[in-house]
C-alpha cells in the first residue's frame, strides 16, 4: 500500500483507456441484506466503508470513471445492502452501507451492523479495506471502531479524506499530517490520502492503487 499522499488534482477524469485492465468494464453484480447472500467463490475483493453521507458512492463513481456506477443521494442512509460490483474477472469492489447517521429506521440499522460486522469478521475474499472521512471531521468515534477493527484483524486500510477541495492545499497537507500522527500508536498498516471526486484529487493515484492491489502490479 502506498504511504505517499496523492500529487494535487487533476482537472478531468483520465480517459477510459488510460484505466487500470481492471476498472475499464465495471459492473453491478447484486446487493445482499444479509451474509448468506454473499457471493460463494475465491474472488479479491477491496471494501470501501465509512460514515453515511461522506462522499463513498461518489468516490466510487470516480474511481471507476462511471457516474452512476454506485447510488449518489444527499440523503444519508441511501446504500442500504452490502453492494458487489466486478473488478475485472477475479476481483470484486464491495459497497458497504454507510455506519453513523443514516435516516432509517432503528431496526434496520441494527440489522446493517451485524451484515456488516460479519462481513468484515468473516469475508475470506476481503484483502483491504478503503475507510472514507471527512476531511473536515476525520477521526469520529466511530471512524475509530473501524480503525481498532482493522488493527486487530491485521487488514491492510486505506483511508481517504474525502471532500479535500473543501480545503486549500496546505490545509490539505496538514490534516493529512495530523491523521497520520494519530495513526502512528496504532499497529496496523495504514495510509491516508487526500480524496475529492470533484477536482479528483487523489483519484488517478487510487486507480493505481487499486489495479496493484488486485494484481500486484
Amino acid at each position: 500500500m502506498s504511504e505517499t499522499p496523492s500529487q494535487g488534482a487533476t482537472s478531468s477524469a483520465p480517459k477510459k483507456a488510460q484505466l487500470p485492465e481492471i476498472l475499464r468494464s465495471p459492473e453491478f453484480l447484486l446487493g445482499a441484506a444479509e451474509p448468506h447472500q454473499f457471493p460463494d467463490d475465491e474472488s479479491l475483493e477491496v471494501a470501501f466503508a465509512g460514515r453515511s453521507n461522506v462522499g463513498k458512492s461518489s468516490a466510487i463513481n470516480a474511481i471507476c470513471n462511471r457516474r452512476k456506477l454506485a447510488r449518489t443521494s444527499k440523503v444519508p442512509g441511501r446504500t442500504q445492502q452490502v453492494n458487489f460490483f466486478s473488478m475485472g474477472e477475479n476481483a470484486r469492489l464491495v459497497d458497504l452501507p454507510g455506519y453513523g447517521f443514516a435516516q432509517v429506521p432503528l431496526a434496520v440499522k441494527k440489522k446493517w451492523e451485524v451484515t456488516i460486522q460479519k462481513y468484515l469478521a468473516e469475508r475470506q475474499n476481503l484483502i483491504v479495506l478503503v475507510l472514507l472521512m471527512d476531511i473536515r471531521h476525520p477521526l469520529t468515534e466511530l471512524d475509530w471502531q473501524m480503525i481498532r477493527w482493522a488493527s486487530n484483524s491485521k487488514l491492510p486500510t486505506q483511508i481517504l479524506l474525502t471532500k479535500a477541495d473543501k480545503f486549500k492545499r496546505g490545509k490539505v497537507a496538514s490534516t493529512v499530517l495530523s491523521v497520520e500522527r494519530e495513526l502512528k500508536n496504532v499497529p496496523g498498516q495504514f495510509a491516508v490520502e487526500p480524496f475529492s471526486s470533484q477536482d479528483f484529487t487523489g483519484v488517478e493515484a487510487m486507480r493505481a492503487q487499486m489495479s496493484e492491489w488486485v494484481t500486484g502490479s
